[in-house]
């Protein structure tokens, strides 16, 4: 569900916001030249543009600033998502562009939406309201052709696997160990188990196979954690596809596929540079879905912004407990980015939802509902300033059903965690609208002369331990089960020599538990490992728990049902 679907209902003396779609197609763009030159000091020689308000950044060129000093890194997280949407995006943009008011040069960094969830259950991801980024219609669709490319990219590894084993198989693949699957920027439960290889022997090798979409892949984590084309190739040829026969991993530069995969990346690996309805500039690069992947935005992006601007604010997926954890335990651990501060999103809604209420009464002022989902922000809160070492702020993002009771109780409450909570209006107001936010973010950056990070768990703790770690220290879990194939598939990694590798767990973002019907914050119970994943390329485990899975399906009634073209070619129902 759209984040910000619901901010236009009710009435609370904030004036009335048309669809995100129609604000965007009405919005006045500069030249992405214009804003890149007059912002960022950069010159349209060593841009790559994609049409007029949209292009990549030359990567030889973001090389040569390697002298230049980083700016202050903010990052924007939340509490546990709900069905009635948050805002982290919608945020993080009116953040940007209040900066920007208050005299900063500041710069978003973005990852990019997947059309899983535009056309499913979610919508969009480029902000809302009065706070987007634009040209949103195409940044929300096809953009710039990086997850196109990286679709390519991968599936011609998976056909190189396949045609191996049909010209003879010297590497002697067993085919039942095979873990590289094909991959789609869709959702399609369908397509989550197949078998390829029918039809006789000009067909290949029948075996099992699936599909993920491309947002959890491996190739998108090594996409957003890489440095450079070097770094990218040298990744991409550490990827494990499976095993012989006597148990040694097969890797793409085994099967020679690291070269021409990294060609087919070469031009994507360059950030997408866009602009806020208020032209901040933003990099839109990389991919989200923290609930099964890393869910950050690419470090290329975050590090050149930071010798770009002077401050950058950057999101992380879903709640505090995963797109925080993992920009901490895998974004800073293997790239040395460290946060000066952090925003935890949060909205009398959730508040009222993890306290109990259905969201068709999210409407109605409920003071003790507000207290009762407090238990969910105050955790959050506490695994980011105790558990991660980050101070932060509170947005509260505001809807037009909030009370001012409501309101002065949420800023009472985070208060009394030693927490300032700043309410913003940035969706119906701009940067205007969270320039109280921004303030806010200026005095806690200036507080701390050394930024740090405390990662959730040490390198030389084996892969089960550090799983049991972020258990318990930031879900509140009395214990973990293992099913007996994910164990035995952690004994083999670990054997293989990948046992200081971080973690890097997939489950539900709409609970600490992997039950996503379970709201607040439950304690003592039971985080399910169903499978576990190598991705060595990345530099990292996966350990995927509960029911999530890793390509989604389609809501009874998808977005797609919303969305149409009207005969002078604009588009409808986009959010």
């Amino acid at each position: 569900m759209n984040s910000d679907a619901d901010h236009t209902a009710g009435s609370s003396g904030l004036p009335p916001v048309p669809p995100d779609i129609d604000i965007a197609n009405a919005a006045y763009l500069r030249r992405i030249t214009e804003v890149a030159r007059e912002t960022l000091g950069i010159e349209e020689s060593n841009l790559v543009p994609y049409g007029h308000h949209k292009a990549k950044v030359e990567l030889p060129y973001l090389a040569s600033l390697e002298d230049r000093p980083l700016g202050k890194l903010v990052l924007m997280t939340g509490m546990s998502p709900t069905p009635a949407g948050e805002g982290k995006t919608t945020t993080t943009v009116g953040l940007t562009d209040a900066l920007n008011r208050l005299g900063q040069r500041a710069m978003a960094c973005l990852r990019e939406p997947s059309m899983g969830p535009v056309f499913g259950m979610k919508g969009g991801a480029a902000g809302g309201g009065y706070a987007q980024v634009v040209p949103m219609a195409d940044i929300n669709l096809h953009f710039t052709g990086d997850f196109a490319a990286l679709a390519a990219a991968n599936n011609l590894l998976a056909a190189l696997i396949d045609n191996h084993v049909h010209h003879g198989n010297k590497l002697g693949i067993d085919v039942r160990t095979v873990t590289w699957k094909r991959v789609l920027d869709l959702n399609d439960r369908a397509l989550r188990d197949v078998v390829v290889g029918l039809g006789g022997v000009p067909n290949g090798y029948p075996r099992e196979d699936g599909f993920d979409i491309v947002v959890a892949s491996e190739l998108m984590a090594i996409f957003c954690l890489t440095e450079s084309w070097a770094d990218l190739k040298r990744r991409i040829g550490d990827i494990v596809v499976g095993y012989t026969h006597d148990r040694t991993p097969v890797t793409a530069r085994d099967l020679d596929a690291h070269g021409a995969m990294a060609v087919l990346l070469r031009d994507a690996l360059a950030p997408n540079l866009v602009q806020t309805l208020e032209h901040s500039p933003a990099f839109v690069h990389g991919g989200p879905f923290a609930n099964i992947a890393h869910g950050c935005s690419s470090v290329i992006a975050t590090r050149s912004a930071q010798r770009l601007a002077d401050f950058v604010v950057t999101e992380a997926g879903f709640g505090a407990d995963l797109g925080a954890e993992k920009f901490v335990d895998i974004k800073c651990r293997k790239s040395g980015l460290v946060p000066d501060a952090a925003v935890v999103v949060a909205t009398v809604r959730a508040l009222k939802y993890h306290g109990g209420v259905e969201v068709a009464d999210l409407k109605d002022e409920n003071l003790d509902a507000v207290r009762a989902g407090m238990e969910n922000l105050r955790r959050h809160l506490r695994n980011m300033r105790e558990r991660y070492g980050i101070p932060c702020v509170v947005a509260l993002n505001q809807f037009p059903t909030d009370t001012r009771a409501e309101i002065d109780l949420v800023v009472e409450l985070v208060g009394a965690e030693g927490v300032e909570a700043f309410p913003a209006r940035h969706f119906f107001e701009g940067g205007a609208g969270a320039l109280d936010l921004a303030k806010g973010v200026l005095a806690l950056v200036e507080q701390r002369e050394e930024p740090s990070v405390t990662f959730t768990y040490e390198d030389d703790l084996p892969l089960a331990e550090k799983v049991e770690t972020v258990a318990s220290r930031l879900y509140d879990a009395g214990r973990v089960t293992w099913d007996p194939k994910a164990a035995r598939r952690l004994e083999r990694i670990e054997k293989d020599g990948f046992g200081s590798l971080p973690v890097c767990i997939a489950k539900t973002q709409y609970s600490f538990s992997t039950d996503p019907h379970l709201r607040g914050a439950p304690s003592g119970h039971t985080l399910h490992v169903r499978e576990v994943r190598l991705s060595a390329g990345a530099g990292f485990v996966v350990v995927i728990c509960g029911d999530v899975m890793t390509m989604p399906g389609l809501p009874a009634t998808p977005a797609a049902s919303r969305i149409d073209l009207t005969d002078d070619g604009q588009i409808l129902g986009l959010s």
